[in-house]
C-alpha cells in the first residue's frame, strides 16, 4: 500500500487561487498574442479563432486584475485601447516555452499512448 500523501506538502501552491487558471484555455494563448508587443482587442481576437468577445473581455480583465497585462486607453476618436504584457506577464513566457518544448519532444509518444489506450477501451 502506498504511503499517505501529506495534506500540506512543502511544495504545494499557496491556498489562494492560482494566477493562471489551469483549466483556462485562453490565458496562455493571449500571452502568446501579446509576446511581441501591445495589441488591440481585435488583433488579439483574430488569431484566437473561437473566442467570443465576452470571453476575451473577461479573460483580459482577469489578466489585468492579476497584474499580467496592462490596459491603455487612448483619448482618441474613435477610442483606441491596447493591451500589453507586464513584466509579471512576460515572466510566464519561460514556463510556456518549456511546456511547448516538452510537447514538441513528447507529442508522438503521447499520441501513441492515447491510441493504445483507446484500442483497449
Amino acid at each position: 500500500m502506498a504511503e499517505s500523501l501529506d495534506p500540506d506538502p512543502p511544495h504545494a501552491c499557496p491556498p489562494v487561487s492560482a494566477p493562471i487558471r489551469i483549466g483556462d484555455k485562453w490565458t496562455a494563448k493571449i500571452i502568446r498574442c501579446l509576446e511581441h508587443g501591445p495589441r488591440r482587442f481585435t488583433e488579439i481576437q483574430r488569431p484566437l479563432g473561437g473566442i467570443t468577445p465576452k470571453v476575451l473581455t473577461a479573460s483580459l480583465r482577469a489578466m489585468e486584475r492579476d497584474g499580467l497585462l496592462a490596459r491603455t486607453a487612448y483619448d482618441e476618436i474613435p477610442p483606441r485601447v491596447e493591451y500589453e504584457l507586464t513584466d509579471l506577464g512576460r515572466s510566464l513566457l519561460e514556463p510556456l516555452n518549456a511546456g511547448c518544448e516538452w510537447s514538441r519532444r513528447h507529442l508522438p509518444e503521447l499520441m501513441r499512448a492515447r491510441a493504445a489506450w483507446q484500442a483497449t477501451s
